[in-house]
């Protein structure tokens, strides 16, 4: 990101006069405007700044999450829903299959 102006720069800016220029107080109040707004600009991307900052140094810190492998538990759906079954037979006897 290149930022060519500053809101000190802009308030520094002096413009040479002739006799048929620009309102003087006109462009002094837009002036003020630009100001405020460079301003108000220049603290919100501080805060974004640090804000990002914050939050990289947050990453950075959070231990990587390893993925659970079931299949190296040995277990599938198949071999839950066969249990499964197994325990339904054995409680309930053949009343289940009836």
């Amino acid at each position: 990101m290149d930022i060519k102006l500053t809101s000190k720069m802009i308030l520094e800016k002096e413009f040479k006069k002739n006799f048929k220029g620009y309102n003087v107080e006109e462009v002094d109040s837009f002036l003020d405007e630009i100001i405020q707004d460079y301003e108000t600009f220049e603290k919100a991307v501080a805060q974004l700044r640090e804000e990002n900052r914050q939050l990289k140094e947050e990453i950075d810190s959070t231990p990587k999450r390893q993925p659970v492998a079931s299949a190296a538990a040995g277990t599938t759906n198949f071999d839950i829903l066969k249990r499964l079954s197994n325990l339904e037979k054995h409680v309930f006897g053949s009343k289940l299959y009836e």
